[in-house]
């Protein structure tokens, strides 16, 4: 089981017609996930899974 580590949270928003109707939806955080250097599987955000593969710290789990 991999652990979350972002603290990132759902967007929330309005939905528009043509007619100008709102209603609510939820756009999710894209997370995945990664094994650390140490093979501990954890969940990142896909900004944090690019900035952590500038500095080498990860390698992307195939499952």
């Amino acid at each position: 089981m991999a652990v979350k580590v972002t603290n990132k949270k759902p967007l929330f928003g309005n939905k528009r017609s043509h007619a100008l109707n709102a209603s609510r939806k939820k756009q999710g955080v894209n997370l995945q996930t990664v094994r650390l250097e140490d093979g501990t599987r954890v969940r990142l955000s896909a900004r944090e899974i690019k900035t952590s593969r500038k500095n080498e710290k990860i390698e992307e789990v195939s499952e």
